[in-house]
């Protein structure tokens, strides 16, 4: 029995030092960790100003380059505007008759001036 008691006495101590050694383990962990935030705080600040001069960097470029496309193509008067929309609408219109002839799956377009046969009749008539 009293071998028991003796055990349990030098658990029980074990027990402390190892209570005591976690308590002291926390504490410097919790150090540690405090320490690493101080160095962080100079670190953040560090990024957001860098963050900051960056944003700033890139709305001048922005800006710049906005005004070099305006000082490089004025806007053009509102015929040359309306041509180009037409064109466009033009060039839109005549995509679907010319995909498929393009990517070699159909024949030449009806209905399109084929530019070979334009050329067979000037050709033609600078004979006669």
């Amino acid at each position: 029995m009293a071998s028991l008691f003796a055990q349990e006495i030098r658990l029980s101590k074990r027990h402390e030092d190892i209570v005591s050694q976690r308590l002291m383990l926390l504490q410097q962990m919790g150090n540690k960790l405090g320490d690493q935030n101080k160095e962080k705080t100079p670190q953040m600040q560090t990024a957001e100003t860098a963050l900051q001069r960056n944003l700033s960097l890139l709305k001048d470029i922005e800006a710049a380059e906005k005004s070099l496309q305006t000082q490089n193509h004025p806007v053009p008067p509102p015929e040359v505007a309306s041509l180009e929309t037409l064109y466009w609408a033009s060039v839109e219109e005549y995509i679907p008759k010319w995909e498929q002839f393009l990517l070699g799956r159909a024949p030449y377009p009806i209905g399109v001036e084929n530019p070979n046969e334009a050329e067979d009749t000037i050709q033609k008539e600078v004979q006669q």
